[in-house]
């Protein structure tokens, strides 16, 4: 059975840092076409994607919007991947979902492509 727990949102403030984890069991970082996202619903916003890599290769996605603040990273054999948050603003408050692809995606940034989804941790940034 697939599971994804993700962890480390809290409260900060704004200009902060954080370190978001998503723990994944029931499959391997090292198999072939395993893609783990993470996504952000915002308060009264649709869940948007955030980044994406894809364990196997290292190869990582990001949105425009948080390119340069967001780094994206996985520990293949604790079958871990990160979202570090750098510089935090208001708008980065939401709830933070980290979730996988199980095969070839081909548009990393639809939700559509993800077979499994994590609980979520929340993310509130004060100003």
């Amino acid at each position: 059975e697939v599971q994804l727990v993700e962890s480390g949102g809290g409260l900060v403030q704004a200009g902060g840092s954080l370190r978001l984890s998503c723990s994944a069991s029931g499959f391997s970082f090292h198999e072939q076409a395993r893609s783990l996202g993470w996504f952000r619903r915002a308060p009264g916003k649709e869940r948007e994607a955030l980044s994406t890599i894809t364990t196997a290769t290292g190869i990582t996605y990001y949105a425009d919007s948080v390119k340069g603040r967001f780094t994206i990273s996985s520990d293949n054999n604790r079958n871990t991947v990160y979202l570090q948050i750098n510089g935090l603003k208001s708008e980065d408050t939401g709830v933070y979902y980290c979730a996988v692809a199980l095969h070839t995606i081909l548009a990393w940034s639809s939700s559509y492509e993800y077979n499994y989804w994590g609980q979520g941790t929340q993310v509130t940034v004060s100003s």
